[in-house]
């Protein structure tokens, strides 16, 4: 592994990121490819030294999508990975946020989503690692069915294996903290 790519307070985010959450040998990946690297996302989303840190980076990606776009409204993360990022971005925020299950629960509410989110309110989705967008791009699915717009998809960290790609053809705008490459992770 070489060093971070980025410079400053983001390539020292990025070089914990690495140390704590990377993973070397076989495995075999939510999309069904098989890498011989993993990033074991609880490792850094579980240490709120990174965490509060990853947080406020979304923060400010938040903060210029505003300036750009208009106000974001809610805040909205898929379970299980997206959880901890979306709640400490709400913190840092002061946006409400919402959770997508992955599949609707079969007993007390029968809901998919849970929180409170209304028809036609902007959302900015925060997602944990991105290989093709798979989980991510069924939450935003969800989201729509249920009447929100879905302004942005923010990832932590893009494996760039087509998530990118999956998400312009589905009219969803995308972008990440940080890309494999930022980690310094070649194959």
């Amino acid at each position: 592994m070489s060093t971070s790519e980025k410079p400053g307070v983001e390539g020292e985010v990025a070089s914990q990121i690495a140390a704590v959450s990377l993973l070397r040998g076989t495995f075999t990946l939510r999309s069904g490819r098989t890498s011989s690297y993993y990033l074991d996302k609880y490792r850094f989303s579980t240490r709120p030294e990174i965490l509060e840190r990853v947080a406020q980076m979304f923060a400010e990606r938040i903060q210029r999508i505003e300036a750009e776009s208009g106000a974001v409204d809610r805040l909205a993360g898929a379970e299980l990975g997206g959880i901890p990022l979306v709640t400490a971005a709400s913190l840092k925020t002061g946006k409400a946020c919402v959770f997508i299950r992955n599949s609707k629960k079969d007993y007390g509410t029968g809901k998919q989503l849970e929180g409170e989110l209304n028809k036609g309110e902007r959302v900015v989705m925060l997602e944990d690692v991105a290989t093709t967008g798979g989980q991510a791009l069924e939450a935003v699915a969800v989201l729509r069915e249920l009447g929100a717009e879905v302004v942005r998809v923010i990832c932590t960290i893009d494996r760039e294996e087509g998530a990118s790609a999956n998400f312009e053809a589905a009219g969803v705008a995308f972008e990440s903290l940080f890309t494999k490459r930022d980690l310094g992770i070649e194959e």
